[in-house]
């Protein structure tokens, strides 16, 4: 399957994913699950929980949703999304950060970004690298300012994304904050190498 249709999977399982919930505050305690058979197991951060009902499985992938345990937490309200694809997805990785970053920057690429489908409706603010895939800084038209991860773990292409909530939007650190530790945690728990820059704010790509 080519780049841009494997990617376009990622992303619209996000939107699928979130159709008629609101996962921003789960009201459930489930901190870590085990999917695809005991395969993978993901971990939400600290002060947020899985929402097990609003997460789906699209096949041999599946779309987790994570937010605030409850609603008087003491962390900001936010929308975690995690898609993990098929296996061997991860191959679209193997161009490299800099041919991913060039692929986002088109046309083409912003298309598969942007909520609704509109390359003029999303705006890429800042890319980064990030160990085996890339870090973006996106401002969209529908769902506002957020970043999004691009990653891989056991050969599958994942996709991680934070953003906040109607009314209470989140700052770039928090969204930012929030994507990199839902990615170390992945990584902990699937006994991978850190994906994610080991120090500062990962390198920039022009």
């Amino acid at each position: 399957m080519p780049v841009a249709a494997l990617l376009r999977f990622a992303l619209m399982g996000m939107a699928f994913a979130l159709m008629g919930c609101d996962p921003a505050t789960t009201g459930q305690n489930l901190h870590e699950i085990a999917v695809f058979k005991g395969a993978l197991t993901v971990a939400a951060p600290q002060g947020y929980c899985i929402d097990k009902k609003a997460s789906v499985a699209l096949g041999p992938a599946t779309v987790l949703l994570i937010g605030r345990c409850n609603a008087q937490g003491k962390v900001a309200a936010a929308v975690v999304t995690l898609t993990i694809g098929a296996p061997a997805s991860a191959g679209v990785l193997v161009a490299g950060p800099k041919a991913l970053a060039e692929f986002f920057a088109s046309t083409a690429g912003r298309k598969v970004l942007a909520r609704d489908g509109d390359p003029d409706h999303v705006q890429i603010v800042q890319t980064q690298s990030a160990g085996r895939g890339l870090l973006l800084h996106l401002r969209d038209q529908v769902t506002g300012d957020y970043w999004r991860a691009i990653t891989a773990i056991k050969g599958r292409l994942v996709t991680i994304s934070a953003s906040g909530v109607a009314g209470a939007p989140l700052t770039s650190a928090q969204a930012r904050g929030l994507v990199m530790d839902t990615m170390a945690l992945l990584d902990q728990r699937n006994g991978a190498k850190p994906a994610a820059p080991q120090v500062g704010r990962g390198a920039v790509i022009p």
